[in-house]
């Protein structure tokens, strides 16, 4: 590569051949090209503690996606199947997969993630390996396959597709025996391998206890930390779809926030120590904060529902979050370097019901308006230290002109300063940061100043950064400088993005 400028990065991967993965070879490089040192003074900053994988890499661009739980449940009026219901109760009467995938569009969401098989064992596709699936209940004359058109309709409109299969399955005569793993990772090949790319596969941590169990009523335990011998399972997915994710109470990509209610904790680290955790065993208070310097790099997801329920009941028709409680979790998941899941259950008729679209599709209206007007663009950034006076590290890379850019300092400054200077006063009332990710996560505390009164105000503290820091202010700061005081870190800050936007601004409805 001798030769090369830093602009030719991105010309000379053309040149690769076809069967490389060139998408997440481009991700790695440009991730990397501010710092490998091409036409540059100063070499990059040394990565500090865990880092993201290329997949790993991928998921804070989803920011938010939709989870779909959808199965005999929504016609039993359950939460939880006893895996004793018939096949033939299943049958939404005006199935629309696009009109589901459509509303997790309007509300801004980049994915879909359904339930193929809950805890009820009832598969919604004809699985070849059980006759307790779509193909024996009268739904489309037992020709139907939910995973199907769910695929095609993400595919078609965009947006990513993902899979929930549950390891407990309350209607298998063999759940808790040997035999049952060959059958569940039969059922996991064929998720993984007739339905495109699987963007994230979810492993629930609920397992064993009263079931049918092929006509066996009983409680069946096993031991989740043996039993399921989940080394040999996660293989699959990285045999098959080696660029999705898989989520867990131990992830092994992407963590449980450790609770269902919509909010991570603060702060919310990126790594954690998952030593002894596994699918169904972890302390939820450490899944919430996440351990600051922990030895893998394993960020929180958040799932929570829009209703009470995570399947479809009639009496919470009433009950459907508003646009204000979504944003509040909005900022308390996505806003503390999180990925929301978001569950919208599908009705009877196999639709998501209209007073819930009304309000995914104005929450998700608010959050593109918020989001497309970039307060601080044009302003002038100087910093208190840059990188051996190198403009490839310079102040100015905050705002965004080039997204894999970043401001670093040089290594033994470790509190610095950076300065916005607006050619007219600002007025904005959410603030967010990002990390450089590449090089881990590095801050440890900041503080956020306005220049009011011939005099610097101190208006907004925190911890984590990671790959979004997003703080939503009680009030508007209206503001002439803005300043970036970093007053921790463990290594030279690497700061992408400091960006201003206004909520207020914003005509909400209920």
């Amino acid at each position: 590569m001798s030769g090369w400028s830093r602009d030719d990065g991105p010309a000379a991967l053309r040149l690769l051949p076809s069967v490389v993965n060139v998408r997440s070879i481009l991700l790695r490089v440009l991730c990397l090209l501010p710092s490998v040192g091409w036409a540059a003074s100063a070499p990059s900053p040394a990565p500090f503690g865990a880092l993201p994988s290329e997949r790993q890499l991928l998921v804070p661009a989803r920011e938010a996606f939709a989870f779909v739980h959808f199965t005999v449940n929504t016609f039993t009026d359950r939460e939880w199947g006893l895996g004793d219901e018939p096949e033939a109760v299943f049958n939404p009467t005006e199935f629309d997969a696009d009109q589901i995938v459509r509303t997790a569009k309007e509300a801004g969401l980049r994915g879909v993630i359904l339930t193929a098989k809950h805890h009820d064992g009832f598969c919604l596709w004809p699985s070849k390996f059980t006759e307790h699936s779509v193909k024996n209940s009268p739904w489309k004359n037992g020709h139907g396959d939910v995973v199907r058109e769910m695929a095609d309709a993400c595919h078609r409109q965009g947006l990513e597709f993902g899979v929930y299969l549950s390891p407990w399955d309350r209607n298998r005569i063999d759940y808790g025996h040997p035999e049952y793993l060959t059958y569940y990772r039969n059922q996991l090949r064929e998720l993984l391998t007739n339905y495109g790319p699987i963007f994230e596969v979810w492993f629930d941590g609920a397992n064993g206890g009263d079931g049918y169990y092929g006509g066996a009523r009983e409680k069946r335990k096993i031991d989740n930390n043996t039993y399921y011998d989940w080394s040999t399972t996660w293989k699959i997915v990285r045999e098959l779809q080696p660029q999705a994710v898989m989520f867990s109470d131990a992830g092994p990509d992407v963590r449980w926030v450790g609770n269902e209610k919509g909010f991570a904790g603060d702060p919310c680290w990126a790594t954690l120590d998952a030593e002894g955790y596994f699918p169904g065993k972890a302390d939820p208070k450490r899944l919430n904060s996440g351990t600051r310097g922990g030895p893998v790099w394993m960020p929180a997801e958040v799932d929570v529902s829009i209703r009470p329920g995570w399947f479809y009941h009639e009496k919470e028709d009433t009950k459907v979050k508003s646009v204000e409680e979504l944003l509040k979790i909005y900022f308390e998941s996505v806003g503390r370097g999180a990925t929301l899941n978001l569950n919208l259950p599908p009705d009877r008729r196999g639709q998501i019901p209209a007073g819930d679209v009304a309000i995914l599709r104005e929450w998700g209206r608010v959050r593109r308006e918020i989001f497309a007007r970039n307060l601080a663009s044009g302003a002038k950034a100087t910093a208190s230290n840059t990188r051996g006076d190198d403009p490839s590290f310079a102040a100015a890379n905050v705002l965004g002109a080039k997204p894999s850019a970043y401001w670093a300092t040089d290594d033994e400054v470790l509190t610095p300063d950076l300065v916005l200077a607006f050619r007219a006063p600002a007025t904005f009332d959410i603030v967010r940061l990002r990390e450089h990710l590449p090089l881990g996560q590095r801050v440890d505390a900041f503080a956020v100043d306005a220049w009011q009164d011939g005099g610097w105000r101190e208006f907004a503290t925190g911890t984590s950064i990671g790959s979004q820091r997003t703080i939503r202010l009680p009030a508007p700061v209206v503001t002439a400088k803005l300043r970036l005081r970093i007053t921790a870190a463990s290594a030279c800050p690497a700061i992408s993005e400091v960006a201003l936007f206004s909520l207020a601004a914003v005509r909400t409805q209920p």
